[in-house]
């Protein structure tokens, strides 16, 4: 028999199908069906996006759950939690992980609202966790459902966004096109140790590559509305420049979730790439380094995927390690798969409504794929 190697199995979650963790057991227990003496490693990956506080209570065992309820991205109440990670030397308070998709993410909505959902109950998530007196936050802020350049979260830190009579505008990006005055002076100031925005999205607030343009109709809009998205953000980003003249909207990643980025870099929050933040935290890199191969995935790999998903950082890690690359994704939509094998779920179970029905199993034929390709 063949001798045993290391693997290592580090997907992102197949959104709106498996999470992470369900997928990386999926793919292990295909591996073994074959390669039974092999170790194999389970390290679920995340971005900044759905999974994220999932990945890092994973590694790190002593993490906490905070339970809190907040305003949903449509108004209804929503049971959610951050994650607290134990307290260090560096960081007294400990850390505090909040993820937008828990709080006002698009997963939360039975129905798309592009002009009116908005951040609130993000911003209220971490209003809790500067409440438990964390030393450092970790905002994870993709899967949103809205286009309100983060207004919502920072209202509950305490910002005010008023009309020309000096009333608060609506929630939402509908509430922007009334926008007149932004006051910032009641701020609530980011922690000691700071506050690191995760995301893999480094898109400006405006323009043809902006968050209306680009996000606006996976969030429901037609081409209208986009329009008045688009708008709105103009709007927001003039009077937003005028009370912190060190904002731009031109900075990667000002764009994301729906321009909370711009939000959470006007309130002092500095941006970081999410995979590999949470792959530092999961030691992934030196879980490569120690591998014979390495196993990663999303649920659709394509042309943004190099541009800092969990399958670009793998790959590079890999590259770096000399390191067996293997890709499985629910569909690949692009000819340049830097990986030495790479599977699509689409193809195993003959279309994508059957790999998104049941991707757990296809996901395990995957790993047997990928097994019997290295005996």
């Amino acid at each position: 028999m063949n001798e045993p190697r290391t693997i290592v199995i580090a997907p992102d979650s197949f959104k709106g199908s498996a999470t992470a963790a369900v997928i990386a057991r999926a793919i292990a227990d295909g591996w073994t069906s074959v390669r039974p003496r092999d170790h194999v490693i389970l390290a679920s990956m995340a971005d900044g996006g759905e999974g994220t506080i999932d990945a890092f209570e994973l590694a790190v065992p002593a993490a906490r759950r905070m339970p809190v309820i907040v305003n949903g991205p449509d108004g209804r109440p929503v049971s959610t939690s951050w994650l607290l990670l134990p307290p260090t030397d560096e960081f007294p308070g400990g850390v505090g992980v909040v993820e937008l998709a828990s709080t006002s993410g698009i997963t939360l909505l039975d129905e798309l609202v592009p002009l009116d959902a908005h951040t609130l109950g993000f911003g209220e998530a971490i209003a809790d966790a500067l409440d438990h007196g964390v030393s450092r936050l970790l905002l994870a802020i993709g899967g949103s459902a809205s286009t309100d350049g983060g207004v919502g979260a920072l209202a509950a830190l305490g910002a005010r966004f008023a009309n020309a009579q000096g009333r608060p505008v609506r929630l939402g990006n509908r509430g922007l096109g009334s926008l007149a005055r932004v006051d910032l002076d009641a701020l609530r100031t980011v922690p000691d140790g700071g506050a690191v925005i995760l995301s893999d999205v480094t898109n400006p607030l405006l323009g043809p590559r902006g968050a209306a343009a680009v996000f606006g109709p996976q969030k429901g809009a037609n081409g209208q509305q986009v329009l008045g998205l688009e708008s709105g953000l103009v709007r927001l980003e003039r009077l937003m420049r005028a009370a912190r003249p060190g904002v731009r909207a031109s900075t990667p990643g000002a764009g994301a979730a729906g321009g909370t980025g711009f939000g959470l870099l006007a309130w002092g929050a500095t941006p970081a790439a999410g995979a590999e933040a949470v792959g530092s935290a999961l030691g992934l890199p030196t879980l490569v380094a120690g591998a014979d191969i390495v196993v990663t995935g999303e649920g659709r790999f394509d042309a943004q995927s190099a541009a800092g998903k969990v399958p670009a950082y793998v790959a590079r890690l890999a590259a770096s390690a000399g390191v067996r690359a293997f890709l499985v994704a629910g569909a690949i939509e692009t000819e340049e798969v830097p990986f030495d094998a790479a599977i699509s779920l689409t193809d195993l179970a003959g279309g994508p409504a059957d790999a998104m029905a049941d991707p757990a199993r296809w996901a395990r034929a995957a790993g047997a794929h990928l097994a019997e390709r290295t005996s």
